[in-house]
């Protein structure tokens, strides 16, 4: 018999995130006639409800924007920012080690993760300020109305977050996440049981007091939360809490606008932010991995996935040596994506060495995603955190800072360590992909330091093997940030087998989609395909 004819019209446009709050109301906002700008904002500030761990208002980020009618092509950066207050030396004496996983630094008391001196100054309400400004169609304040609801209606926990809730990351060194939703009386309210243990799937969370604040940043603009009233009780809580944020931190802030890091693969043009966030990984990994024919190794054979990790651990390694906030260290970018010196790391993998790599700094594997291409062909990508989220929620507004702090390096003298106005190098890297001068795929993902080496493989499943975006985001993965390389559970025990044959140590998730979770859509032709990440809970929200 032949083939059944597609019969649901084609998208004229698309929006994917792991909520599926948070797609609801994007591709509300898409049908509404709002641009991908406006569909992504509306879609972040309902992240923010409905993901309080991963992401909100009080969190830091980078957005990657392209719009075909003007040809403006932007990164918008909000990292976060070291408070004025904070010094080189001031948490040297009570350094213990670094995490074991490489995700932050051990300190006597958790200071730099829990608490309020874990708090650096927020960033991501600026860049969705100044993309509105810039990108937006629709009316500011109508972007919060889905966000709004949640907060006051309520929503049901999902497997996710109540995944998150329940995380206990003291054997790494870090603290249960449940300290951090009992960090606060408001934070207990909303998210704990009347035992203490954390609010479970399909258990009900109401937030009034965030529906409150929403209110005000859509009447106000993100001015309130900077430099007005809303600015005034963060840093009231600060204070009485002994917090290193203040009042000139934030009304300080300043969004960075810079254009994108871009490299060809394989004669089509790949747009990624530049450091502090963490292109350059993708796109070093890129540079190396065009001088082999990956197709001829087979997907994910052992020798494909030798040849990539390796790839990934020699960029992992330029990244921990050469990359972090260009103002303090200015990072040797024409170099790392020198035809010489990919020929050389090429070179070095051909030949069979091993790139030791005993430890990748990480950052926040809590993390969010959202892209969208509006009906006009606006491509917007953005990834936001709260990076190790710091449990502090200010009296009365509902919302959760950011507790970046345990990104820094309480080691004086370092090329991460701890400075007045510093941004700390994050692996967030939404990604944008042109054929011919037309945008033909956007990716992202949260993950920490598996972001990389997650967009890394999407890319390549996509522009290597033909995939369809769904298949590229859900192909099994693994990922080589320390000198181990680790597998998903469904790539073949043989494959493992000849892996340590070669010398490696193979580690073996126990999930079926593990090492970050990538969304994105590709537009071949102009026909759109989106992708979610099956390990999250969200969908591709359509507007045909």
């Amino acid at each position: 018999m032949p083939r059944p004819v597609r019969q649901l019209p084609e998208p004229r446009a698309m929006i994917v995130a792991p909520q599926p709050e948070a797609v609801e109301a994007g591709t509300a906002v898409l049908a509404q006639g709002g641009s991908a700008v406006d569909a992504v904002l509306a879609c972040a500030f309902t992240q923010g409800v409905v993901d309080p761990l991963m992401c909100g208002i009080g969190g830091l980020g980078s957005m990657q924007v392209f719009d075909p009618r003007t040809g403006a092509h932007v990164i918008l950066d909000g990292m976060s920012t070291c408070p004025a207050a904070a010094t080189a030396d001031m948490w040297a004496g009570i350094f213990e080690g670094e995490c074991s996983d490489g995700f932050g630094y051990v300190l006597k008391g958790a200071v730099n993760e829990l608490g309020h001196s874990a708090v650096t100054t927020p960033g991501i309400l600026r860049v969705f300020e100044a993309a509105h400004a810039r990108f937006g169609r629709l009316d500011w304040g109508a972007l919060f109305g889905p966000a709004i609801g949640f907060a006051e209606k309520g929503w049901v926990v999902r497997p996710h977050v109540g995944g998150v809730f329940a995380t206990n990351d003291a054997p790494y060194g870090r603290r249960p996440y449940v300290d951090k939703l009992a960090c606060t009386v408001d934070g207990a309210a909303l998210y704990l049981r009347a035992d203490g243990s954390p609010k479970r799937v399909g258990d009900l969370v109401r937030n009034p007091a965030l529906a409150g604040t929403l209110r005000d940043l859509a009447a106000n603009g993100a001015e309130s939360f900077y430099t007005g009233p809303l600015a005034a009780r963060i840093v009231a809580d600060m204070q009485a809490h002994g917090g290193l944020l203040s009042a000139a931190d934030l009304a300080g802030f300043r969004l960075r606008e810079h254009a994108p890091l871009e490299i060809t693969y394989r004669g089509r043009r790949v747009a990624v932010p530049p450091p502090p966030a963490g292109g350059i990984v993708v796109a070093e990994m890129l540079r190396i991995l065009e001088r082999f024919d990956l197709v001829a190794l087979g997907h994910n054979s052992p020798e494909y996935i030798r040849v990539v990790a390796e790839a990934m651990k020699i960029a992992g390694r330029d990244k921990d040596r050469h990359i972090g906030d260009p103002d303090f260290v200015v990072p040797p970018l024409e170099m790392l994506l020198s035809d010489t010196y990919a020929d050389a790391c090429a070179g070095r993998i051909e030949a069979g060495e091993k790139t030791p790599l005993p430890r990748a700094g990480g950052d926040a594997k809590h993390t969010t995603t959202i892209s969208c291409i509006d009906a006009d062909g606006m491509v917007v990508s953005v990834t936001h955190t709260l990076g190790t989220p710091s449990g502090v929620i200010p009296p009365g507004t509902g919302f959760m800072l950011n507790g970046a702090m345990n990104w820094y390096d309480p080691r004086p003298g370092l090329a991460g360590s701890i400075a007045p106005g510093k941004r700390r190098f994050s692996t967030m890297s939404p990604t944008i992909v042109f054929d011919e001068g037309a945008p033909v795929m956007t990716v992202g993902a949260p993950g920490g330091a598996w972001i990389a080496v997650a967009i890394l493989q999407v890319l390549l499943n996509v522009l290597d093997w033909g995939m369809g975006m769904q298949e590229a985001v859900q192909a099994p993965r693994f990922s080589a940030t320390t000198d181990a390389i680790d597998i998903s559970n469904r790539i073949p025990r043989a494959t493992q087998v000849v892996l340590e044959s070669m010398g490696y140590e193979v580690k073996r998730s126990p999930l079926s989609f593990p090492f970050a979770a990538p969304h994105g859509i590709t537009a071949w032709d102009g026909r759109l395909e989106g992708g979610a990440d099956p390990q999250r809970d969200g969908y591709v929200g359509v507007v045909a």
